[in-house]
């Protein structure tokens, strides 16, 4: 395969020797790479100074069709995501956000979609009161763009209801006799993700009063997004955790 240049997003990096790393990137056109980036930590290498998680750059690499990674080149830094490291709820979102990414991805499947809507995300975590939103639009989009969106449609007998049951097994609200696996939601929650998957709708206000709403809708796709990759992410805790602590203070749960 010839070699690739490609935007990337550094998700994950691990010490390989004094001077070298492996890395897990995201780029945009060729989806997830795994590679060793050889001498990447030396003062005139042509790294940047070493891959950083959460930067985005201009990555170049030689794919090996029989081997798990492949050949990092070089690596032009464009951009790191400052507020990930200046403020602790941006942090902790960025790196659940890296480590979704990181185990839902398969190697060379590209989304550009949902590269450009990571993105984003990324870069609007300006303020605290700005993060959970682009969490929340981070998370549709990986289900969106990976063809696992939930269906949200409320059955006729249920709108009057505040309290509805949603099934990760079968990825959709559930009218009557919901099975074991079934979660209770609310359907302000429900609404809100319906309006959030429309085309061109409304996306969700960073507004103080509306806050709990985008983390309960948060939690629910972490949920489901565990569900569907069958595994814990350690990082969920933390972002949650930190958003309760930050933006709801003095309260407990929702």
């Amino acid at each position: 395969m010839p070699p690739i240049r490609d935007q990337a997003i550094v998700l994950r990096t691990w010490d390989y020797s004094e001077t070298s790393q492996t890395a897990s990137l995201f780029t945009r056109e060729h989806g997830s790479v795994r590679g060793l980036a050889k001498g990447s930590r030396r003062d005139r290498s042509s790294f940047s100074g070493g891959l950083e998680p959460l930067t985005l750059g201009e990555l170049g690499a030689s794919i090996k069709p029989n081997s798990e990674l492949a050949t990092l080149t070089d690596w032009d830094l464009r951009e790191v995501f400052r507020a990930a490291r200046s403020d602790l709820l941006a942090h902790n979102g960025a790196m659940m956000i890296a480590d979704v990414l990181h185990h839902a991805l398969r190697p060379m499947d590209p989304h550009p979609g949902l590269f450009d809507a990571a993105l984003a995300s990324l870069r609007a975590m300006d303020e605290p009161v700005a993060t959970p939103g682009a969490v929340l639009r981070f998370q549709w989009a990986l289900c969106r763009e990976l063809g696992f969106a939930p269906r949200l449609e409320l059955p006729d007998a249920l709108r009057a209801t505040e309290i509805v049951h949603f099934s990760p097994s079968q990825g959709a609200v559930v009218a009557s006799q919901p099975p074991a696996d079934a979660w209770r939601v609310r359907v302000e929650t429900v609404r809100l993700l319906r309006n959030l998957a429309e085309p061109g709708g409304t996306q969700p206000e960073a507004r103080v009063a509306s806050l709990r709403a985008i983390l309960r809708a948060s939690r629910l796709l972490a949920a489901y997004h565990r569900h569907l990759l069958e595994r814990d992410l350690t990082t969920l805790s933390p972002y949650f955790e930190q958003a309760q602590r930050t933006l709801t203070p003095g309260t407990r749960g929702g």
